[in-house]
């Protein structure tokens, strides 16, 4: 007969390898985030010009959001928003720079501790975690807020500006979980960084990718945005007539999708594509920097702004999801935002999500049952100017889309349903609205020292 104590243990032993298999069975989750590509930028978005045929058939397999839109409309701030589910109203992050009363400058933020990063959530419920790229949501001198200090097993990332024992990072480097090693970019080898990027991820994925955890990998890319280190030249659309800089753009978009499709078949011949969630997003609107112009692709696709921007074109971005055998094929206009991702990778994953999370899971919009809908959108910037007049908000209430630029000292109002593109201003014919809409980026915008000029309008 057996023991007590040992019926005990073969419990405890089932109860263990019941939770190893739950994990395993988890859906892979990848993120790919490309860097100040525009809502126009890709052929299955209306691009004509710039040739994406990777995305574009993830796209056509999958389920292509119209409504999809960044965290605001700079990096850093966007990029906090989706790694910890909060809005910007009241992020750690509000601007790419934040201001520091002890010496009066401004200067990087990093996300608090206390705020807890998608890859922490998913990492805690027995996932492997790898980034590889731009993080930009932590401070040089301080590595414990670098990728591999918020939740990645594998994190590789460029740093820029001091080191803490002094000196200056060379960009060109790229820091391995942390300050381990340095794997140096010679860009004289590459067509572009994110070439180089992807041999880094295609080798953890060789080397080191463990088979009996489910993967959370996020690609974080530089293409389009204007300041890479160096591009090597290409042929691409050398015979289209086009000025230099914006053929250099469309190349780096081109490029940026073969990248993508490199990675896609790696994960398909090491069977992590079988049951995986990815979704593709840009972190904010198209840029128009070192002469190039956002207009001449269409980069918006027509949508008023760009970059920085608190107009369509600055936040709505491509926002695509496909997984194989499960995610609808087709197009949604549900409103998503990328507070909506965390809770929506909870989901993916059967975990809760934390409490600190602003959004809605868009899983069921994606899986073609009943969605939940906001009852607004919200967002602001604060201008790495650093000026009062660089504090910008806007709000999406159904239709309804109020923009307020401080150095405007008024209130907009767009109607998205008739003016998609915010060419018309009906605020004057609307003040019941504009009031309401008022008293929303009063509420949304909370007070904090870092951004002292958050904390809603004046009145």
């Amino acid at each position: 007969m057996r023991s007590l104590s040992s019926l005990l243990l073969g419990s405890a032993l089932l109860t263990v390898c019941g939770a190893c298999l739950a994990e395993r069975s988890r859906p892979n989750i990848i993120i790919l985030l490309a860097d100040d590509l525009g809502y126009g930028e890709l052929g299955c978005y209306g691009q004509e010009m710039i040739q994406t045929p990777t995305i574009d058939a993830l796209a056509a397999k999958g389920l292509k959001f119209t409504d999809f839109y960044a965290g605001t409309s700079v990096c850093s701030p966007s990029r906090g928003v989706l790694m910890t589910g909060i809005h910007a109203g009241h992020a750690t992050i509000r601007g790419n720079k934040g201001f520091y009363q002890v010496n009066g400058s401004w200067d990087r933020v990093a996300l608090k501790k206390s705020e807890i990063t998608i890859a922490e959530m998913l990492r805690d419920a027995g996932y492997q975690t790898a980034f590889v790229g731009k993080w930009h949501l932590g401070i040089p001198e301080d590595v414990s807020t670098w990728a591999s200090g918020r939740g990645f097993d594998f994190a590789v990332q460029e740093q820029w500006g001091p080191k803490a024992e002094g000196g200056e990072f060379d960009e060109r480097d790229h820091q391995v979980n942390g300050r381990e090693e340095v794997i140096f970019h010679d860009y004289t080898q590459y067509d572009c960084l994110d070439e180089f990027r992807t041999d880094i991820m295609l080798k953890f994925l060789d080397e080191q990718r463990d088979q009996e955890k489910p993967l959370f990998l996020f690609m974080s890319y530089r293409s389009p945005h204007a300041h890479e280190f160096y591009l090597r030249e290409t042929e691409n659309y050398k015979d289209r007539g086009w000025p230099e800089i914006e053929r250099r753009h469309a190349s780096r978009i081109t490029m940026l999708d073969e990248q993508i499709k490199r990675l896609l078949a790696k994960l398909e011949t090491i069977g992590d594509m079988e049951n995986t969630f990815i979704l593709f997003t840009s972190d904010n609107g198209p840029h128009r920097e070192h002469k190039h112009d956002h207009t001449f692709f269409n980069s918006a696709q027509g949508l008023n702004g760009y970059k920085r921007d608190m107009y369509e074109g600055g936040i709505r971005v491509p926002g695509i999801v496909y997984w194989k055998g499960k995610s609808q094929v087709g197009v949604s206009d549900h409103p998503a935002i990328f507070y909506d991702v965390m809770p929506t990778l909870a989901d993916v994953a059967g975990i809760d999500v934390p409490e600190q999370t602003d959004g809605i899971s868009f899983l069921p919009e994606v899986m073609g049952t009943p969605q939940k809908e906001h009852d607004l959108l919200y967002w602001e910037l604060q201008h790495a100017s650093g000026k009062e007049s660089g504090f910008r908000q806007a709000v999406r209430k159904g239709d309804w889309k109020a923009v307020r630029y401080a150095n405007k000292g008024r209130t907009e109002l767009y109607d998205l349903k008739i003016d998609i593109n915010e060419t018309t201003d009906v605020a004057d014919l609307h003040p019941e609205v504009v009031e309401r809409m008022n008293r929303i980026l009063t509420q949304k915008s909370e007070k904090t020292e870092l951004y002292p000029y958050a904390g809603g309008p004046g009145q």
